[in-house]
């Protein structure tokens, strides 16, 4: 038998992610992780954020990712709603993104752009770093069974096809941890044996038919290997153009599930029906190679009751799924994988209230799956070819606190409904509130107004509102940081947020505020002028939109002015 700290089943980016982060914060840490297959293999889920490029750094890998010479994701290019029009939503604007040599390293411009990954090599260069730098990796290793007894995990039974795994484990094929990780997707291995249910919180029941083609030609090709992925909208779905490689490309299609059982076609045949009613992607293969064989995935949203329990967590898919449409999937699965790691090592230290850690891991989680979804059905609502979800829109509002009829709950969405992720962001989790004002102008929704634009004589409204604490995870830490919560709303008192609270207490006049949160930005922080503007200004609104700021109108002053 084999006894070790931590026991992770499952081997792609959440299991390699989490094993690489206990070695990196805690090299004496024994860490297991347990594969079923053998590396490489392909799998969809090709496309970045900028937050998975953080953890990648963090993670001591970035430099072996750079050197795959994936495509550099500055975007999305959408043919989406109404119009049928090409309209660009960009991490960072093509217009700023210079040619620079490659392999480069995590800075500068880098910080702000994301990959777009062949999973077979991207899963492999994963998996062996988290081998070099410590972890005991087993593949061709399949979990058989697990003992559980109430909540709490016994050991796991494993099969494998490598003589090497008996070594270390023995004859009785038996392995025990002090803590057992589910990074087995939506396969849910160890959340079966425990019977933990799912429940699908959205009206989205998609699948998606895929292929790979070499020699793609790239829609847009910036610098030295950048380039945008690209969204079409059909009349029955939508299609993905997704360069992985410099000259390998995935394409698929995804569509509602009822469409595919109703049309009495083949995957085959409905696939290639996507591909020939797109003008431009049908134009982008048409010299290129396919390679063997059309794949079909279910796309269905979930979301786990349960993430974490005596001694065991759910992390990446295990713990939900939602929509690929805003390419959710790889950032939930990193960042949950960084989290759980992050809550281990501080279990292991014994100073922070255990049921604390995990309970800001379960509830952070899983309200960051939950509006990924949500999101995810505001941009469908907004296409007329799916079902209309303005009243499903309403409901999201009202998680939020708010009760507003259906079609302002629909602008609410499109205008920063939830701003909420990592305390001191002024974010919807990857996509900023800036961003989103420039999405719903282009979804074809009333043009979005800044609050911060309507007033300008401000003052804090903290009636209601209590001192608590929220959670941060920085540097193999768990940290908890203050913040007000008043009802579901939840203003952590740090970074712009926090600049922007002291500015407030200082000023009433809303350019003075302003001013003197950036420049408490770049004198504290050293964040350059343009950036700590941006920030102190999607702070700003997101304190005016959660109720945080009242304001007045004051003749004699001018207004805020943002472009």
């Amino acid at each position: 038998m084999l006894k070790t700290d931590v026991a992770i089943i499952g081997g792609g980016p959440a299991g390699s992610t989490l094993g690489s982060l206990l070695k990196k914060y805690s090299p004496t840490m024994d860490v297991t992780i347990i594969e079923r297959e053998k590396f490489p293999r392909d799998h969809i889920g090709e496309s970045h954020t900028p937050a998975i490029s953080a953890i990648l750094d963090e993670m001591g890998v970035w430099d072996k990712i750079e050197a795959a010479e994936f495509p550099i994701k500055i975007g999305a290019t959408f043919k989406w709603g109404a119009t049928k029009d090409l309209w660009d939503t960009d991490f960072l604007h093509s217009e700023k993104f210079r040619d620079e040599p490659r392999p480069a390293k995590f800075v500068d411009q880098r910080k702000r752009t994301a990959f777009q990954t062949d999973r077979s090599i991207y899963d492999k260069i994963l998996l062996d770093h988290a081998k070099e730098l410590g972890c005991r990796v087993f593949e061709q290793t399949k979990v058989s069974s697990i003992d559980v007894k109430g909540d709490k995990v016994l050991g796991l039974n494993i099969t494998s096809e490598d003589p090497e795994v008996t070594e270390y484990v023995g004859d009785d094929d038996r392995i025990q941890a002090k803590y057992y990780v589910d990074c087995t997707g939506e396969v849910g291995m160890l959340r079966r044996a425990l019977n933990i249910t799912i429940d699908a919180p959205t009206a989205l029941r998609n699948i998606a038919f895929y292929q790979y083609f070499n020699d793609a030609k790239w829609a847009i090709t910036l610098g030295t290997g950048g380039t945008r992925i690209q969204i079409m909208s059909l009349d029955w779905g939508w299609l993905w153009f997704i360069p992985i490689t410099p000259s390998r490309t995935s394409v698929g299609v995804v569509l509602p599930a009822d469409y595919y059982k109703n049309s009495g076609k083949t995957v085959e045949e409905l696939y290639h029906e996507a591909i020939s009613t797109e003008p431009l992607i049908r134009e982008l293969i048409a010299s290129a190679t396919p390679e063997p064989g059309v794949f079909a995935t279910k796309d269905w949203n979930f979301l786990s009751d349960r993430l974490v329990g005596e001694n065991w967590f759910l992390s990446g898919d295990s713990c939900g799924f939602a929509d690929p449409i805003l390419s959710a999937g790889m950032t939930l699965a990193h960042t949950s994988a960084r989290k759980v790691a992050f809550t281990i090592l501080e279990l292991n230290r014994g100073l922070v209230d255990p049921e604390w850690l995990k309970h800001e891991y379960e509830e952070g989680h899983r309200a960051q799956i939950k509006h990924h979804m949500q999101f995810a059905d505001f941009w469908y609502s907004s296409n007329g070819q799916f079902k209309d979800l303005k009243e499903y829109c309403q409901e999201i509002a009202e998680t939020a606190g708010l009760t507003l009829d259906p079609e302002t709950a629909f602008r609410w969405l499109a205008t920063g409904g939830f701003t909420l992720d990592e305390p001191g962001i002024a974010a919807a989790l990857t996509y900023r509130v800036s961003g989103l004002k420039l999405v719903a102008v282009q979804l074809g929704v009333s043009p979005p107004e800044w609050e911060i634009m309507k007033t300008n004589s401000w003052k804090l409204d903290f009636e209601g509102a209590r001192e608590d604490k929220f959670v941060r995870y920085l540097n193999g830490r768990v940290l908890p940081i203050p913040c007000m919560k008043r009802g579901t709303k939840i203003l952590p008192l740090i970074d712009s947020f926090k600049h922007a609270v002291n500015g407030l207490r200082r000023h009433t006049d809303s350019i003075a505020i302003l001013e003197d949160c950036v420049n408490a930005m770049i004198d504290q922080d050293h964040i350059d002028a343009e950036d700590a503007k941006l920030l102190t200004i999607e702070a700003l609104e997101t304190m005016h939109l959660e109720g945080w700021i009242t304001g007045t109108v004051n003749p004699d002053r001018p207004y805020i002015k943002v472009n």
